[in-house]
């Protein structure tokens, strides 16, 4: 991968992953929809709740910086799935977050956003410190998922 040479560029590389740890494409490869509810004991979660949480942050983030009509949401309960998935539910959340990534890869690359402005439905935050935060987040529980697929012996290699 060639060397972003913009703030705007990097963050968009990092959205799509693979910079400093694996990319969500590859921490959800291969894995049986069958198997994502699958927890270990001393986990409170499950490979499809943290998609589903990361999808769910994300698409929040994403609202926040782009809907003029944005409400907050509740936390913790609408944040967190409450029911194991269907086939079809691992499905829908795992393309949701592809297409919340590859959404707010494009906003941030947009050069008519300012990314020191502050959003306009916020306290203070800005826009780069809002890519900042998916950044970071998408990145723990990344690296939860691995971690996770570890200890279930979905890894592959492991």
């Amino acid at each position: 991968m060639p060397h972003p040479t913009s703030i705007r560029s990097t963050v968009a590389a990092a959205l799509r992953g693979g910079i400093a740890h694996v990319d969500f494409e590859q921490a959800v490869a291969g894995l049986d929809p069958q198997r994502v509810n699958d927890t270990m004991p001393g986990l409170p979660y499950s490979i499809y709740g943290l998609v589903e949480h990361l999808h769910r942050a994300q698409r929040d983030i994403l609202e926040f910086m782009t809907n003029p009509a944005y409400r907050e949401r509740a936390w913790p309960a609408d944040y967190w799935p409450t029911q194991p998935a269907s086939p079809q539910d691992w499905l829908a959340s795992v393309q949701g977050l592809r297409d919340d990534l590859a959404e707010l890869s494009r906003l941030v690359e947009r050069e008519d956003l300012d990314l020191n402005a502050r959003v306009p439905n916020g306290k203070g935050q800005t826009n780069l410190r809002e890519f900042l935060l998916v950044l970071d987040h998408n990145a723990y529980h990344l690296g939860e998922i691995v971690t996770l697929r570890r200890a279930l012996g979905l890894w592959p290699g492991r």
